[in-house]
């Protein structure tokens, strides 16, 4: 096609733009159509190919609209991003509602839960230097519950999260593996409650060092003390420990356990609701 053709085109496209009629409470002011709503142009005049054409243009508020709509469809898709991460992410229906703001930040484990806040706020610099965390202590301390929390912060934000325990990560060792590339954060739950079987060392072990191996962190949680970590004699755990060590900050839950402390107020309260401390 000539250039001639195409400015012939190119001017025939302008000339049927330049038909575009008032809406209702548009005005005309110096030949040109001005919004009712905004009062500003709806129309410029541009010269091309030596002709002064009369071509369409977004009022204020026609750019407003544009600007909500665009907003408004990036929040859909970015919810249904978020959506289809936590379906992917393994996480319960429990545990994908635990967040910072609904934590217990207050008494032993305070720093431990702001520890955890910081490394979702910081997680972009963990993430690019491969820094992950070992949460340890006893049972019923908040470590699970920390876990979850960064792991839905992190989803929010469109990040990629997988957590599972290791007792489930027995039976999808392999699908783990081959969707580990792509897996911002994983998130171990309950190391040292796996079964103690060479098979079961194996399979654990494949998945940390793959894991180590492109480069991505890892936050395992653990009911086991830091110090058999450090000096364990078995040597199938030892080979999974220096990888956790090397590349896991540790970070210590104390306390009485949570679990038990609210069944206890459970208790109390059905105490108090059947009258089981009246005398008949």
């Amino acid at each position: 096609m000539s250039m001639d053709n195409i400015a012939e085109l190119m001017k025939a496209h302008f000339l049927k733009m330049s038909e575009q009629t008032a809406q209702s409470g548009d005005y005309i002011k110096d030949g040109l159509i001005f919004c009712g709503k905004c009062n500003t142009p709806k129309q410029m005049r541009m010269k091309f190919d030596g002709e002064e054409l009369v071509c369409p243009i977004q009022c204020e508020c026609m750019e407003r609209e544009y600007a909500e709509e665009k907003r408004r469809r990036e929040e859909e898709k970015r919810a249904a991003g978020v959506a289809e991460l936590r379906r992917l992410s393994m996480m319960d229906n429990i545990s994908a509602k635990h967040t910072f703001s609904s934590a217990d930040k207050s008494g032993e484990n305070s720093r431990s839960f702001t520890i955890c806040e910081r490394y979702a706020e910081k997680f972009p610099q963990m993430l690019a230097e491969n820094r992950g965390l070992l949460l340890f202590g006893a049972v019923g301390t908040g470590k699970t519950f920390a876990a979850a929390c960064i792991a839905n912060a992190l989803l929010e934000q469109n990040y990629s999260v997988v957590m599972t325990s290791l007792v489930t990560l027995m039976d999808n060792a392999d699908e783990l593996i081959r969707r580990m590339n792509k897996i911002d954060l994983l998130i171990l739950d309950d190391l040292g409650a796996e079964r103690s079987t060479d098979y079961g060392f194996e399979r654990i072990y494949a998945v940390c060092d793959a894991r180590y191996r492109c480069g991505k962190p890892v936050i395992y949680t653990s009911n086991l003390p830091l110090d058999t970590f450090k000096h364990t004699e078995d040597i199938r755990c030892a080979r999974i420990y220096d990888r956790v060590l090397e590349r896991c900050y540790p970070v210590e839950f104390r306390g009485i356990s949570r679990r038990k402390r609210e069944a206890r107020r459970g208790f109390e309260e059905m105490n108090k609701l059947l009258g089981a401390n009246e005398s008949d």
